[in-house]
């Protein structure tokens, strides 16, 4: 058998340690052959391929980023995208696909399996927003350099008595910004699930001030005023997969925070440092099992699923149910979290 393997979307550490784990298990014990296809959907798109054997993954577990390259290519926005990449997959003999990505690379495959396409998905985000998934491998490295991050804005933020503004990243859910805010000792934590009252936010850092602390702000990108209030945010272009180009949030809130409270205030926007560098074992851990686990689902013929963590076991569940719904913070995780803000 010969297995196509890609990465679309976001790059996020990780990724190389699914392809080396699906390589050398699909090689050594099924003696499968492998492809990769560059750069997302646009590989199997525009044929652009690479060799991929053991040679080919030695040395890559520990490297963040993706051998295979990566894109936002999205085939069902091509004319004849679909046939294109049937008889692409067909000219390489390819009898099946492993594709690793987000919503947006394992929502083309769950089309593409119902289309025919033997494929299997490996979920793959820092946002950790994909159902039917405990964890996707990214989140844990994300979250520790968001943390080691706000550790060390904390003593730069009391050295000059200024609101630091922390932007990290979160489209539609707030697991980055929940999770590093409270394990970095953030004053006010604020994730799209929960849109914020400016006034509020100035009031809490007026309190922090008034006990001679810095208040370290945690903000997701995707972060937005509450409907009424008197603070609006400006959208950006879209990218092929029509989502809004985010980015701004932190800019704007310090300098709303700086004008209303008069203290001096400034924005922090980790943006992709979060995506890069080395995975953290964690990450490590989970996407090669992620990736020995699609391997074997292909060579069983159990196309169709992704992998998903279910608290420490990997199993397998149809592609739509990881892509149908995001998952995003619920309110009671975050009311814990309000418990600490003060």
């Amino acid at each position: 058998m010969k297995v196509g393997m890609l990465t679309g979307g976001g790059d996020c550490p990780g990724l190389n340690a699914v392809i080396r784990g699906a390589v050398r298990k699909g090689v050594s014990t099924y003696g499968h052959e492998f492809i990769g296809f560059r750069d997302g959907w646009r590989g199997p798109l525009e044929n652009d391929t690479m060799r991929l054997d053991v040679d080919a993954v030695r040395g890559i577990l520990p490297r963040g980023g993706t051998i295979l390259g990566s894109s936002r290519t999205n085939p069902f926005a091509i004319d004849d995208g679909v046939e294109q990449i049937k008889d692409n997959l067909a000219a390489n003999g390819c009898d099946a696909l492993i594709a690793i990505g987000g919503e947006d690379t394992l929502g083309v495959a769950t089309k593409l399996a119902d289309l025919g396409v033997n494929v299997v998905g490996v979920p793959k985000t820092i946002d950790n927003d994909l159902s039917g998934t405990d964890f996707t491998f990214g989140f844990d490295t994300a979250v520790n350099v968001a943390t080691e991050a706000i550790d060390r804005l904390h003593t730069t933020a009391e050295s000059h008595h200024r609101v630091l503004v922390v932007e990290v990243m979160g489209r539609h859910a707030g697991w980055i910004a929940l999770h590093s805010g409270l394990a970095g000792g953030a004053n006010i934590i604020l994730i799209p699930e929960r849109p914020f009252d400016i006034e509020k936010v100035c009031a809490q850092v007026e309190s922090r001030f008034a006990t001679h602390y810095a208040p370290i702000i945690v903000v997701s990108e995707g972060a937005v005023p509450a409907e009424g209030g008197d603070m609006s945010l400006v959208s950006g272009d879209k990218d092929a997969f029509g989502h809004v180009r985010l980015g701004g949030i932190g800019d704007r809130l310090a300098s709303e925070i700086e004008h209303r409270t008069g203290k001096e205030a400034r924005a922090v926007v980790l943006g992709h440092v979060q995506r890069g560098g080395v995975p953290t074992a964690f990450d490590r851990w989970l996407a090669t099992r992620f990736g020995l686990h699609a391997i074997t689902a292909v060579h069983e013929g159990d196309y169709g699923t992704m992998m998903a963590l279910r608290g420490t076991d990997i199993v397998r569940v149809p592609l739509s149910e990881g892509t149908e719904t995001l998952k995003t913070v619920r309110p009671e995780l975050y009311s814990e979290a309000e418990v600490l803000f003060g």
